[in-house]
C-alpha cells in the first residue's frame, strides 16, 4: 500500500468533519479579530489577516497537485516496517502521542535551525503580530522540502500511516489556539503542556527569546533539551521576523526566504560554503 493511496482514503470519511474543523478555525479566527476592533477597540491587522486567509489557500492549492518528497520514503518505512502495532490498547496510543510529540519537536528546531526548512517555516514567523489567524500562515511550500520525513521512524516502527497523519494533525488543530496571546496564564498546566503563554515566546524575535519553545502539545522536551525560554517581565515581545517583513502580499510572503536563500547560495564561493548555507542556521550567507 502506497502513501498517496492511505492519504487519499481519508478522504470520504474524514471530509465532513474536516470540513467543520475548517469552518470552526476560520469562525474563530474572525470572531478575534471583530472583537479586537469593535469591542475592545484595539488595532488589528485586517490586511494580514487577509494575507493568512490567502496563504492558507495557496497551500490547498499546491498539496492538490501531490507533490511530496516525502511521501516515497515515508511508503519505503511502510513496507520495510519492523513491527505491526495495532492501536487498540491505551499504551499503544500514548506510545504514538508521545512518539509524534518527539518527532514533532525535533521537525519543528530543525525547522528554526537548517535554513533548507526555515525557508518554509519563515512564513509562519512573518507576521509582526500575534493572532489566530496567523496560524494559518504556514507556507507553501513544506511537502517540496521533505518536512514529514521527520515523521518516518513513527512509520518505519510500526504504527499506521493514517494514525500518524491523524496525530499529527491534531497536534497541528492543537496549536491553533496557541497564537491567541490575550489568553492568560495555566497555572501547574504550563509545566507539562504547550500554552499560550510559552507560544508567544516561540513567535518572538527577541535575541532573548529567539529559537526556543518548539513543542506541540508538550512543552517537556524543550526543558529536558534545553531549549525552553519563559517570558520576562522586564523584555517586552516583539512578534514577527528578526528583519520585519512589511508586506501582505501572499506571494512574497511565501517565496520571500527563498530568495534570500537562492542569492546567498548564488554568491557562495565554492560548493562547501553552499552547503554550509543550505544547512546552516538562517544568518549564515558566506
Amino acid at each position: 500500500m502506497s502513501f498517496d493511496t492511505v492519504r487519499s482514503s481519508m478522504g470520504p470519511e474524514l471530509a465532513p468533519w474536516l470540513a467543520g474543523l475548517l469552518f470552526f478555525v476560520l469562525a474563530a479566527a474572525t470572531l478575534e479579530g471583530l472583537v479586537q476592533s469593535f469591542v475592545r477597540r484595539r488595532s488589528y491587522d485586517w490586511r494580514a489577516y487577509g494575507a493568512s486567509l490567502a496563504d492558507a489557500v495557496g497551500r490547498r492549492a499546491v498539496d492538490a497537485a501531490g507533490l511530496s518528497i516525502a511521501a516515497p520514503v515515508l511508503a519505503w518505512a511502510h513496507a520495510h516496517r519492523v513491527d505491526t502495532i495495532a492501536l487498540s490498547t491505551p499504551a499503544a496510543f500514548a506510545l504514538l502521542f508521545v512518539g509524534q510529540e518527539f518527532c514533532y519537536y525535533w521537525y519543528h528546531r530543525a525547522a528554526h535551525r537548517v535554513r533548507w526548512f526555515w525557508a518554509t517555516h519563515a512564513v509562519h514567523h512573518s507576521p509582526n503580530e500575534l493572532t489566530l489567524a496567523a496560524a494559518l500562515r504556514l507556507g507553501w511550500t513544506g511537502k517540496l522540502t521533505g518536512t514529514a520525513l521527520f515523521f518516518a521512524p513513527l512509520v518505519w516502527l510500526g504504527f499506521p500511516p493514517l494514525a500518524v497523519l491523524a496525530a499529527l494533525a491534531a497536534n497541528l488543530l492543537y496549536q491553533f489556539w496557541l497564537h491567541a496571546p490575550w489568553m492568560p496564564r495555566l497555572g501547574p498546566l504550563e509545566w507539562i503542556f504547550n500554552t499560550p503563554t510559552h507560544h508567544k515566546v516561540h513567535h518572538a524575535s527577541n535575541p532573548e527569546y529567539l529559537d526556543r519553545n518548539y513543542g506541540g502539545v508538550l512543552i517537556v522536551f524543550d526543558r529536558l533539551f534545553g531549549t525552553f525560554v519563559q517570558e520576562r517581565a522586564d523584555v517586552p515581545i516583539r512578534y514577527g521576523l528578526t528583519t520585519p517583513l512589511r508586506t501582505h502580499n501572499p506571494l512574497r510572503i511565501a517565496f520571500h526566504e527563498w530568495g534570500r536563500l537562492g542569492r546567498d547560495l548564488w554568491r557562495a564561493k565554492g560548493w562547501g560554503a553552499r552547503i554550509s548555507i543550505l544547512l546552516g542556521p538562517p544568518g549564515v550567507s558566506s
